[in-house]
């Protein structure tokens, strides 16, 4: 009795010692006892709930990605608040759990990673400014190497995220120079390769990627990377490290997108090889890819390739035919916008068919997200193109009303009723097409039981539910119409002429050649008509219609005079068109003589005189233009351009200094549109003045901002070669070798 009493006591002692112990463990205490304690609390009942929910919140993240395989994939997932909507309550329960750290146990050796935790998920949350916060205050107050590093190396990202390159780039070096852990150095070294493919230094960035390689684990993650890094290669002009790459994928444990599209990837990288057996291998690969049924959903990206294979090899056409191929086969829209784009650069850079050009165009923009990077340059081009169009409708269509009002009344009227019977033929071949395809998609629907429009394939599917038949018919519209507004009676022969020049004998109906004017060729029926006659109307109906056709001919002296000098302003902008936007020489100066011979009087003649003499020196030949403008038009700013000297007066010159500070105001309110159009006419208009070399650049720096960078790098060089004695031309020059490095 006596012993079990002692014992009690000894245990009851025991207790009260260990409570006392406890009790007495502040979060501000260096016992060991106290810190041991906040350690084990700290780690187990907060760090490790909030590590693994922040690391489910990026597993999740990156297996629902959408990746675009058409362009170059962003090494490290970007930021981006709205898909991490998803994982928000993960992020904000790792937030909450993390802060306990801080708030309970202050002596606690995780309290750092407490912190990089929280900026980790904010960084998530795209919540920028308090992630970079935290990764700098672990930073200031960390006690650990490894943990500062790691919060730089998070610091470091968040400067990427939010576009804050030089910042980064200062963490970077600061890093480099660093004694960094295993896992610090992967972290950031990927980091930093994310950093280079976002400044456009793909090289380097994958010359990084390739370092990182060894301290990585095989997974789908990984096979990612190798895919990332193949393209970098590629898109760097290294097509043999590429290959490697790709290879390397299959031996990742990759995801089967991943795989497939490494095959393609390294089937284009060896496409310009002339080895026939390799040339047959890729085209047995490809009609195996086709086979495959796996592959249902993805036989546009194969024809997309076949597509690039053929255009490498010169084959245009045959590979503008595999890329309306990839279209058709598209499953989703997704990617038909830049299908479309690639068409109508081929033909816009490779067969000079603008005005397929601007129609491919007009279909890829309809389509094309803002935000896309290739937005802003395709609008532009767009644009010009529309011009273009707009120039070679009105020179065709006019000289064709011109030719009309020549001909007698009884030609003119059997000229006219052809016209209409063709135009009925053509209608009636457009309505019963339309119902064939109506009659073929109710007759689907109708012949599978219980199906609907969105169990259906496709090509199955009602047309107004289907995006890419959607696109494929804005597309053939935009073809054979032009650009139309919506609204009612669009195609009625009422409308006024300027509105409806795109319907009658225009390039986009392929009646005349894109690239050539040719106002002797032979008049069709379709010349004297626009708009669309009522079909199978009475004898009144007709001459309705032949009353509204006749007004719209020129019969008059004074109607004629006006379509002439419509022609004459298309011809001369046209011709500014081949020489600035398009690069031509040759068409611009078969162009601006065309409108010497047709208006010898053209008040744009001094202009149109230096025009040709700069377009035959940039052909290197020899012309009698420079001298027949210093003749006729000695005192012109043109003449002086071409080297004879003249004074220039104060009053050009204050307009001149004028007009260039309205156009920087633009540039700088990021007017950019504006600003250039105003700068292109500034420079035929001030040319000769001391400040046409300054606005010369500015305009440069504009081409830069609005379109692509090969127009970027020919203004730099028509910059060098027009003002050799300029004081800008040292920085033109810099610009100009800048631009070159970038390419």
């Amino acid at each position: 009795m006596v012993r079990f009493i002692k014992s009690s006591f000894l245990l009851f002692l025991t207790v009260v010692g260990l409570l006392g112990s406890l009790l007495s463990c502040s979060q501000y205490s260096t016992k060991p006892v106290s810190r041991g304690y906040h350690n084990l609390t700290a780690h187990y009942n907060a760090y490790v709930i909030a590590r693994d929910e922040v690391e489910q919140a990026e597993m999740q993240l990156f297996k629902t990605r959408q990746e675009n395989y058409g362009q170059v994939l962003p090494i490290l997932l970007p930021v981006d608040s709205t898909k991490s909507q998803a994982v928000k309550q993960l992020l904000d329960d790792a937030i909450k759990k993390a802060s306990l750290i801080p708030e309970r146990h202050q002596n606690s050796k995780w309290l750092d990673n407490a912190y990089i935790l929280i900026g980790r998920a904010r960084l998530l949350k795209q919540d920028l400014p308090n992630a970079i916060e935290v990764f700098k205050y672990v930073n200031t107050k960390g006690t650990s190497d490894d943990d500062k590093h790691m919060a730089l190396v998070g610091l470091m990202r968040a400067y990427v995220e939010a576009n804050d390159y030089a910042n980064a780039q200062n963490v970077g070096e600061y890093l480099r120079a660093q004694p960094l852990s295993k896992t610090n150095t992967r972290d950031y070294y990927l980091v930093n390769a994310y950093l280079n493919e976002r400044q456009g230094k793909y090289a380097v960035a994958a010359a990084i990627l390739e370092a990182t390689f060894p301290v990585l684990p095989k997974s789908e993650a990984t096979a990612r990377l190798h895919l990332i890094a193949g393209q970098l290669f590629d898109v760097s002009g290294q097509p043999a490290k590429a290959v490697a790459q790709y290879k390397l994928v299959a031996k990742s444990r990759p995801s089967y997108d991943q795989l497939f599209y490494a095959n393609l990837y390294a089937i284009q990288s060896k496409g310009l090889s002339t080895d026939i057996r390799e040339a047959a291998t890729s085209e047995r690969t490809f009609e195996t890819m086709l086979a495959d049924r796996k592959n249902a959903d993805l036989r546009d990206k194969i024809y997309a390739t076949m597509a690039v294979l053929e255009v490498r090899k010169g084959n245009i056409d045959k590979g503008i035919d595999y890329y309306r191929k990839a279209v058709q086969a598209s499953p989703s829209s997704g990617q038909v916008p830049y299908t479309y784009q690639e068409i109508g650069r081929l033909f816009d850079q490779k067969k000079g068919d603008y005005a397929q050009a601007k129609a491919y165009y007009d279909s890829a923009l309809a389509q094309l997200p803002r935000q896309s990077a290739d937005y802003a340059a395709l609008l532009t081009r767009r644009n010009t193109l529309d011009e273009f169009v707009q120039y070679k409708n009105t020179i065709y269509t006019e000289d064709s009303l011109l030719r009309l009002a020549k001909l007698s009344p009884t030609e003119l009227n059997k000229v006219i009723d052809d016209a209409i019977k063709r135009r009925e033929e053509a209608d009636k071949a457009q309505v019963a097409l339309a119902q064939q395809i109506a009659d073929r998609v109710s007759g689907g629907v109708n012949n599978i039981p219980g199906a609907t429009n969105s169990e259906l394939a496709p090509d199955q599917r009602w047309v107004l539910y289907n995006p890419v038949a959607l696109s494929q018919g804005r597309q053939e519209f935009s073809t054979r119409w032009g650009n139309r507004p919506l609204e009612d009676d669009w195609r009625r022969s009422t409308k006024q002429a300027s509105e409806a020049v795109a319907g009658v004998g225009s390039p986009l109906n392929g009646q005349t050649s894109a690239n050539s004017i040719n106002p002797n060729a032979p008049l069709t029926p379709q010349d004297a008509v626009n708009g669309t006659p009522v079909i199978g109307g009475p004898v009144s109906a007709n001459q309705a219609q032949r009353d509204v056709m006749r007004a719209r001919i020129p019969f008059t002296a004074d109607g004629q005079l006006q379509a002439n000098q419509r022609v004459e302003t298309a011809l001369y902008k046209l011709g500014k068109l081949y020489k600035f936007q398009f690069n031509q020489p040759v068409d611009a100066i078969s162009t601006f003589e065309q409108l010497l011979n047709r208006y010898p009087s053209t008040i744009q003649k001094p202009e149109v005189y230096y025009l040709l003499y700069l377009s035959n020196e940039q052909l290197g030949k020899a012309s009698p233009w420079k001298d027949r403008l210093q003749t006729e038009f000695p005192n012109t700013s043109y003449a002086r351009l071409t080297g004879k000297t003249a004074t220039q007066s104060s009053d050009s010159e204050a307009q001149a200094l004028a007009v260039y500070t309205q156009i920087y105001d633009l540039y700088k309110e990021n007017n950019l549109t504006e600003a250039l159009a105003r700068a292109d006419k500034a420079l035929g208009d001030y040319a000769g003045t001391k400040i046409n070399d300054k606005l010369a650049l500015l305009r440069v720096l504009l081409v830069g901002k609005l379109q692509t960078p090969d127009a970027y790098r020919q203004a730099l060089n028509e910059f060098v070669r027009d003002f050799p004695a300029s004081p800008l031309l040292f920085r033109a020059r810099e610009m100009l070798a800048a631009a070159s490095q970038k390419k």
